[in-house]
């Protein structure tokens, strides 16, 4: 069972006004986006310079997620909130990890395993020793990406969203924005791919379930980085149509794009939507006891303290009727006389002594 935290409040006494929490929501989106051009274009030019080669991808998500960092911290400053990353340290943090990952992990190998069944997957393997240098890196990548990812859509600006409308209307408006820059990116591409639009909303949803179940990023970062590892890294698929991440393993589906996702992957399949559906109820279950330790508000006591005060008879040096009876019941009646039983004179010895002292003369 774990332990509730012992870590201070993320907050400060006073809370931001509703209106103050929107204009800070809309400019941690802003910086959001803001951070990802920068990154971008600051790791084109360390490129340039320093011939980063393979290791670009993981120096522009470091640099995006130290932007974000920088970012809502100074955005938190004006809010007067202390942390904005949202990984309490706490002694559960590891198994939070750790179910978000198997969470993850369950989703990936569930979408995959009916294109292998179906035989629609085309496997092409890389067993150079640069391959597994690559599958180091692009795990170290993967990690500073979603964590990232996770802070945007999970962390301060959704909590600053839920500050002002409450948890409820947050969500849904939350996850509607990320449907429609969901489908502005695909318009964007030209690729024809309906599903990609509810599967993105889900991701988010559960996301987002995850940090109000427990309060932090640690279950979330885990379910979307065991989710993007096992399929570039395991399976070899593309990650919303992004396959540099694949580097021993090598897959292209084949089929239908709603079966298998077209080159998005499984991350624009149908399935994978009723996969995420499947995941809600999963995550609320396994999450019950973070759920009642991080989540839930703290017993305080109510009500009026009433002392009643003893009756004035009490405090009396006169005793009064009720207590003078009391003491005549409970009274210990009075010892009785002691009876003495004196030794008594033998018969024999009574009979024998008058026949002493009679007169001689009447035994002649």
């Amino acid at each position: 069972m774990p332990t509730p935290s012992t870590n201070p409040p993320t907050s400060s006494s006073v809370r931001p006004s509703r209106w103050l929490n929107l204009v800070l929501f809309l400019a941690a989106i802003l910086w959001a986006g803001c951070a990802r051009v920068l990154s971008t274009g600051a790791s084109e030019v360390f490129d340039f310079r320093f011939h980063l080669d393979d290791a670009m991808p993981f120096v522009s998500s470091l640099l995006e997620l130290l932007l974000l960092l920088l970012g809502f911290g100074l955005l938190c400053q004006i809010g007067g909130w202390r942390t904005p990353l949202g990984l309490p340290r706490r002694a559960t943090a590891p198994s939070e990890w750790a179910k978000g990952a198997a969470i993850g992990w369950g989703l990936a190998s569930a979408a995959v395993l009916p294109l292998a069944l179906a035989r629609a997957l085309d496997v092409h393997l890389w067993l150079a020793p640069r391959a597994y240098e690559l599958v180091a890196l692009n795990l170290a990548t993967l990690a500073v990406e979603t964590l990232g990812a996770v802070l945007v859509f999970a962390g301060y600006p959704y909590h600053r969203l839920i500050d002002a409308v409450g948890r409820t209307r947050a969500t849904l408006l939350f996850v509607l924005l990320l449907g429609l820059a969901q489908s502005i990116a695909i318009h964007a591409t030209g690729l024809a791919l309906p599903a990609a639009v509810p599967v993105a909303l889900l991701g988010s949803l559960l996301i987002e379930l995850a940090w109000l179940r427990t309060h932090g990023l640690w279950l979330g970062w885990g379910i979307a980085f065991a989710w993007n590892t096992s399929m570039a890294l395991v399976f070899g698929l593309p990650i919303q149509g992004f396959s540099a991440f694949s580097a021993v393993v090598e897959t292209r589906a084949i089929g239908p794009a709603w079966f298998t996702g077209g080159g998005c992957g499984p991350s624009a399949a149908w399935l994978t939507a009723l996969l995420l559906i499947v995941a809600i109820p999963i995550l609320l279950r396994l999450t019950d006891d973070y759920a009642w330790n991080y989540t839930r508000p703290p017993l305080t006591p109510a009500g009026i303290e009433v002392t009643i005060a003893p009756p004035a008879a009490h405090n009396s040096s006169v005793p009064t009727a009720q207590s003078q009876s009391a003491t005549t019941q409970l009274a210990i009646p009075p010892a009785a006389p002691l009876v003495q039983i004196l030794p008594s004179t033998p018969r024999g010895a009574s009979v024998r002594s008058s026949f002493d002292v009679a007169d001689p003369s009447e035994s002649e």
